[in-house]
């Protein structure tokens, strides 16, 4: 009985050994090995080489495509060239965003900051660290979002497919913010516009109120 115990233990334990061994084992073949082994390329790497290789890659999400707990796309397309009827139709879309909570307003805020504030500064008047009341690097003083006469009234919608696609001086912040984020700052910086258009406002109303009054 000891004897086959003694056996047992023996056979166990080559098995163990043979069967752990990395001699003799192939891991098989991929079906897809672009699918299981991915190609490891940075973001802002030179990708001519997979154009090359006969891969079609324009590090861009397929079209109609929208993001987990992301909002649906922007329904309108860039203009091309010296076309404004997208830019000029865009007055018509809604913020889909109608009531933000206090976290989102929070977040909001940030995202302005950390993404606008540099050129449209933290109070929104265009004195960001970048022009700095002409001393900063910037050659011309960005958009006043508050005091600008006709910034300050402009549509939310043309609002995000400026912040979208871009417009004169500034980029598009797509790659930078999703539709969402996007559609916050915007919100955020309606806020602040009438905010600041309300003392304005009450203090006109009370000019004329006083005028009447005297009258």
């Amino acid at each position: 009985m000891k004897k086959f115990l003694i056996i047992g233990v023996i056979v166990t334990a080559v098995v163990a050994v043979v069967g752990c061994s990395d001699k003799h084992r192939t891991p098989g073949r991929a079906y897809m090995p672009d699918m299981a082994y991915s190609r490891a390329f940075e973001t802002y790497e030179d990708h001519s080489i997979l154009e090359k290789e006969g891969v079609a890659y324009t590090a861009k999400p397929v079209a109609g495509t929208i993001a987990r707990g992301d909002l649906a796309a922007f329904p309108l397309a860039q203009d091309k060239g010296a076309d404004t009827a997208n830019y000029m139709a865009a007055k018509a879309v809604v913020n889909p965003l109608h009531n933000l909570t206090d976290a989102d307003r929070k977040e909001a805020e940030r995202l302005y900051l950390v993404n606008c504030g540099i050129c449209h500064g933290t109070k929104l008047d265009g004195n960001g660290p970048l022009w700095k009341g002409g001393d900063g690097p910037y050659p011309s003083a960005p958009k006043n979002l508050v005091g600008d006469p006709v910034v300050s009234k402009m549509p939310e919608g043309q609002m995000f497919y400026s912040a979208t696609y871009g417009k004169n001086l500034m980029g598009s912040y797509a790659s930078q913010l999703s539709t969402k984020q996007r559609w916050m700052v915007i919100a955020y910086i309606k806020s602040q516009q009438g905010a600041k258009a309300a003392p304005a406002d009450s203090t006109t109303a009370k000019t004329d109120s006083t005028a009447t009054a005297k009258k």
